[in-house]
Formats: C-alpha cells, sequence, structure tokens
C-alpha cells in the first residue's frame, strides 16, 4: 500500500504553461459562433462625458432659477423684470431680512 503513494508521489507533474495550454486548446473542438439563443451585450458610450453633464446641469439650474424670479418678482409680485437681476434690489431685500430698514 505505502508502495501505491511512492509511486503516485514519483509521477514528474506537468508544468502548465501558455504553449501547453495552447496545445491543449487546440486538442479541444473550436468554440461554436453565437447564436440568436444567446443575449447580445451592448456596448454604452457615453456621448456627453460626465464632467460636461455637470457643467450642463449647472447652468440649467442658474438658468431656471432666474427664469423663476423674473416670473416671480414681475408676474405676481407686480415688479419690473428687468429688476429682477439687478444687485439693488437683492441689497434691499437682504436689508429687510436683517432688520436693517
Amino acid at each position: 500500500m505505502t508502495n501505491e503513494f511512492e509511486q503516485k508521489a514519483e509521477q514528474p507533474t506537468i508544468k502548465k504553461t501558455r504553449r501547453s495550454f495552447r496545445k491543449q486548446q487546440e486538442t479541444q473542438q473550436p468554440h461554436p459562433e453565437p447564436t440568436n439563443d444567446q443575449p447580445v451585450r451592448w456596448v454604452q458610450l457615453r456621448l456627453i462625458p460626465i464632467w460636461l453633464r455637470i457643467i450642463l446641469i449647472a447652468v440649467l439650474f442658474v438658468a431656471t432659477a432666474a427664469i423663476g424670479l423674473i416670473i416671480g418678482y414681475s408676474v405676481i409680485g407686480d415688479g419690473d423684470a428687468a429688476d429682477t437681476l439687478k444687485w439693488s434690489t437683492w441689497q434691499h431685500l437682504l436689508d429687510i431680512m436683517s432688520g436693517k430698514q
């Protein structure tokens, strides 16, 4: 019984190399071409880079806020639309909020 273990231990181990791996694959059957039953993997390509998306979102946010301020100040508040984006208007509002006036 010990002879069996010694014989197995004496057998040389096959070194795994690229060459032996290639030979093993050549002897096997080639891979079949994909059929229509297999799902197709789509590669997603970003048309707009992430940094440009962030800038676009920031610009759209500022534009939307400005349009909302203009509509709120001129239509709802009966003020002039051009006065909405002037600093003096906002300074007056900040003075009212802080209690200076």
